[in-house]
């Protein structure tokens, strides 16, 4: 493991030790507790999950591979079954294959989420990243409702050492992305990276926004690889998940930026968002600094959150 990575892994464990304390303690008390597996021993399993912001329908899958698993395997004491529950949480987390292809293809990525998640330090921490791996990127300062936002963007961009397509503020969404697709075509940029509005005067008209955009980005630049990415923050648990649903409606997503994952006791909210609305989580944030915006791995976040040792 790089030096990086292995940075990155010590603060993930030591960001989800209160997930881990909500979670996991629980998950060994039952196996510890109980003689037998029975009835009660899947419903105390079931119970600890859902209180670590696992959700229920994650928790059911997770319990009914779990049940399979017993019978197949005949296995009869509580103790055997930890590291099948363990294994398929890891499993109801995987990524893909194919999750990455829009950093090595023409892409366009749409960022969006709610203001205050840390929308617009993903889309600056991308760039960064894309730009370390040699990739031309073009950034679109679509949040002209946010008077900070144009801002905050142009000051990543420096850093980042990429360029920004911005607007007046209040002026038109749409008409920054169509001017920064343009601009990402005519410069031959291999990914524009879009931040968009985290809010209008009402839900509707953000939707609405989101579909424009949609909408124009098809129309001028139908070849473009495209990605909608939406960012969550990670200690609001299954609120984040009932936004990551009402994007959904308005967009495509394939895929979500987790962030605020250092000190969150509802790092279960990892599992739920995977499992309710089938789109992976792609990267995981933990702090401030561009290092601390990783590829989501779900061996390594599980063995984190398990604080499974051996992988340091």
């Amino acid at each position: 493991m790089s030096g990086e990575k292995k940075g990155f892994f010590s603060r993930l464990k030591a960001g989800l030790s209160k997930t881990r304390d909500n979670i996991v303690n629980g998950i060994d008390s039952v196996f510890n507790g109980y003689s037998m597996i029975d009835e009660d021993f899947y419903e105390e399993l079931e119970e600890i999950l859902i209180m670590g912001d696992i959700g229920v329908n994650a928790a059911n899958a997770i319990l009914e591979r779990l049940r399979a698993q017993v019978r197949e395997n005949r296995i009869k004491e509580p103790a055997a079954c930890k590291q099948l529950l363990i294994d398929s949480i890891r499993e109801q987390m995987q990524v893909g294959e194919t999750a990455y292809d829009f950093e090595k293809e023409q892409s366009v990525v749409l960022v969006i989420g709610v203001n205050g998640v840390g929308k617009t330090t993903s889309v600056g921490k991308l760039a960064g990243k894309l730009k370390d791996q040699g990739r031309k990127v073009i950034l679109a300062a679509a949040d002209t409702f946010r008077a900070a936002a144009g801002e905050q963007l142009t000051e990543w961009a420096h850093r980042a050492g990429v360029e920004i397509i911005g607007g007046m503020e209040g002026s038109d969404p749409a008409s920054v992305i169509y001017d920064a697709v343009h601009a990402a075509k005519a410069r031959h940029a291999d990914v524009l990276l879009c931040d968009t509005a985290g809010r209008l005067h009402n839900k509707k008209n953000l939707m609405e926004e989101l579909k424009k955009i949609d909408r124009i980005i098809e129309k001028e630049f139908p070849q473009a690889h495209r990605e909608n990415l939406v960012v969550l923050d990670g200690t609001t648990g299954q609120n984040a998940l009932q936004q990551a649903r009402e994007f959904g409606e308005a967009t495509n997503l394939t895929g979500i930026i987790l962030t605020k994952m250092d000190g969150t006791a509802k790092g279960g909210i990892a599992v739920a968002i995977q499992s309710e609305l089938h789109v992976p989580v792609k990267y995981i944030g933990v702090g401030e600094t561009i290092d601390d915006l990783q590829k989501f791995d779900s061996d390594e976040f599980v063995n984190a959150l398990f604080d499974i040792k051996g992988v340091e």
